[in-house]
Parts: structure tokens; C-alpha cells; sequence
């Protein structure tokens, strides 16, 4: 299946970290995001993707095409400077690069994206900033076997700190609880779409707002609620968060790694 990746953000909440770069190209370890989150679905085989850019989408191209295996991986070299690869990762991948504005919504970007889907009775689609070690082959399996138009992976804010607060009518405090520790449930970001989505999202629409409202109507969205590693990086602390995680030998997100340990950078 294809995937479609929303790649326009411009990352502000995390510009500190970042200034001129787009925001999937923060690096994790020695890598942007945007690595991770395709070498995540390349694992389960899925190669084939469009990259929906905007703010400095330049970035993410140079990225691409001075791409060096040999930097990136393991290599024995003879004494002849001949270089042989004991593993590679994008050799073997196929990237669209999208231009698809510098103000665009979601939505948007996804309409940019039409005519490098047709023909595709399904594709797969995320944002450029979120990781996870969902199951996708069990994922896309649930939404396909449930026939909807679309359907999105559903998850607790584990990442995030802020309490939910209960009041009465005079706004008496009666309740408060951690975020983590309620029901409450949100779009982790990765979607799977049936080619009739497009029928939903109107001109000039973001993807959530009104789309998603036509479907709840029709009974055409479903979730699959998961529990495991699921992170954003929204902010600075985020990052730090995440690379820790690759100090550690065992980003829980490197699925290509089997048991998820790594020895020295995923």
C-alpha cells in the first residue's frame, strides 16, 4: 500500500530546536523523524511513499537525494575502495516528492495528493511527527475487515502532563485526575483510507474538522485503540524524551530491530 506522509509542518512549538528546518526533519539520534516513521511502515512493507511537502521542503529533498548509504549503515571497505554494505534501508524505496504549499491544511495536502493514488483502492497515511510500535499489519487487517471509509489508530495521551479537571455549576472544583490515567482517548495521527475519502474532504477543508464530522454521520469511521509506544514531538522536551530512548539501545518505535534492542544507532 502507499503511504502518505504530511510533511508541511513548520514545527514552531519546537523551533528552538530547529530553526529553519521543517519539522519532520528533526533529528532523532543521527536521523530525522521522518526516517523513523518511514522505516517503520518499510518494515512491514510498505515502500512506496508521498512525501506531502511546504515550509522549506528543500530540506527534505537535499536529505533524500545525498542520501549515503555507507554513512547511514554497516560496510566492510577493501583495499580497492570498493564498499560493501552489510545491511541498507532505502535502497530499495520509492519517494514521491510533493509540493503541496506552505500554508495548507491536512486536508489539503491529501487532495494534492489524488492523482498519485489512483488505482489505489486503499493507501495508508500519517503525520511527520509521531512514532509508534503499533502492529500495522493487524491494524490495517481490523480496518479493512470492518469495510469503512477511513480509520485512524487511538491512543492515550501517555506523553502528555496536563490533569482534567470536573466542576459544578458554580465552578467548585469536584475532580481532578491525571490525563494519563482517564479514558480519554486521541487521534494517534496514522490513518488508513479507502480511495473514497476523497469524496469527503471538500476544497479548501482541513482533514479532521469536516471530514471526519461526514463520516462519524455515515458511520464510515472507526478506530483501533491501541495501548502500546505511541509519542509526538510537539516540543522541545519531547525530543529529549525520545532521544533518550535511542541512548537507551531500545527505541521501542524500531520495530526493524526484531526484539526492538539495538546496538549503536537505529
Amino acid at each position: 500500500m502507499k503511504v502518505v506522509l504530511f510533511c508541511g509542518g513548520q514545527g514552531l512549538r519546537i523551533r528552538d530546536a530547529a530553526p529553519t528546518i521543517p519539522k519532520p526533519m528533526v533529528t532523532i539520534g543521527n536521523r530525522p523523524i521522518l526516517w523513523h516513521i518511514m522505516r517503520y511502515y518499510a518494515h512491514y512493507g510498505h515502500k512506496d511513499f508521498i512525501l506531502c511537502l511546504g515550509y522549506n521542503a528543500a530540506a527534505i529533498k537535499e536529505f533524500f537525494l545525498h542520501y549515503n548509504e555507507a554513512i547511514s549503515n554497516d560496510f566492510v571497505l577493501s583495499g580497492d575502495g570498493r564498499v560493501e554494505l552489510l545491511r541498507s534501508d532505502i535502497s530499495d524505496w520509492r519517494i514521491t516528492f510533493l509540493d503541496t504549499g506552505l500554508v495548507a491544511s491536512v486536508g489539503e495536502r491529501l487532495r494534492a495528493a489524488r492523482p498519485y493514488l489512483e488505482g489505489e483502492k486503499a493507501f495508508l497515511a500519517s503525520y511527520g511527527d509521531t512514532l509508534t510500535d503499533a502492529p500495522l499489519p493487524e491494524v490495517i487487517a481490523s480496518m479493512a475487515a470492518r469495510g469503512k471509509t477511513a480509520g485512524f489508530l487511538s491512543v492515550r495521551p501517555a506523553s502528555y502532563t496536563f490533569h482534567l479537571v470536573e466542576t459544578t455549576r458554580g465552578n467548585v472544583v469536584k475532580g481532578i485526575q491525571s490525563v494519563t490515567s482517564s479514558n480519554i482517548r486521541i487521534n494517534g495521527g496514522y490513518f488508513y483510507f479507502r480511495h473514497e475519502i476523497f469524496d469527503y474532504i471538500g476544497e479548501h477543508e482541513d482533514l479532521i474538522e469536516e471530514p471526519f464530522a461526514r463520516l462519524i454521520e455515515r458511520r464510515e469511521l472507526v478506530a483501533f485503540p491501541y495501548d502500546g509506544f505511541w509519542a509526538p514531538l510537539d516540543t522541545l522536551k519531547d525530543k529529549h524524551n525520545l532521544e533518550a530512548l535511542i541512548e537507551s539501545g531500545r527505541p521501542p518505535w524500531a520495530v526493524w530491530n526484531g526484539d526492538h534492542a539495538h546496538h549503536g544507532e537505529p
